[in-house]
């Protein structure tokens, strides 16, 4: 079985601390993992601080993009999304569909899971989005 662990260039460096990708193949197929995609760019800048979820919703959903494009792998290739909210409330749903549904605009959604969590790494995250992807090998 083959394994790759990776930390693409399209996004912020955290790999003092783990790998933003790894991709395992096997019989054809690839199963990548994609480590929790927060709403920071590329040089870990937090991006709409404060109480702005949904943008750091679609800048999480930008670097889960990324990692995606990095492995030659599509948006219809992503199967499990879970999704880390702080504090939560239902009404945050809303939001969080919206981003959901545009960036999954042209394929079925995935299978999710939508956790409330007290905090996250950094004070000022928000959200953070990991994902299991199966492709097959190119």
């Amino acid at each position: 079985m083959k394994r790759e662990h990776l930390n693409p260039e399209t996004l912020p460096d955290w790999s003092g601390m783990f790998n933003q990708v790894v991709v395992t193949e096997k019989h054809g197929l690839r199963l990548i993992h994609i480590s929790g995609q927060v709403g920071v760019d590329r040089a870990k800048k937090v991006v709409g601080e404060g109480s702005c979820l949904a943008v750091q919703t679609l800048q999480s959903l930008e670097n889960l993009r990324a990692a995606l494009t990095s492995v030659g792998a599509e948006v219809s290739d992503v199967v499990k999304l879970t999704i880390y909210v702080v504090d939560y409330q239902y009404e945050q749903s809303a939001v969080i569909r919206e981003a959901l549904i545009r960036f999954f605009y042209q394929v079925q959604l995935p299978a999710l899971s939508l956790i409330g969590v007290a905090a996250l790494a950094d004070p000022g995250f928000l959200i953070e989005i990991d994902a299991e992807v199966i492709a097959e090998t190119n």
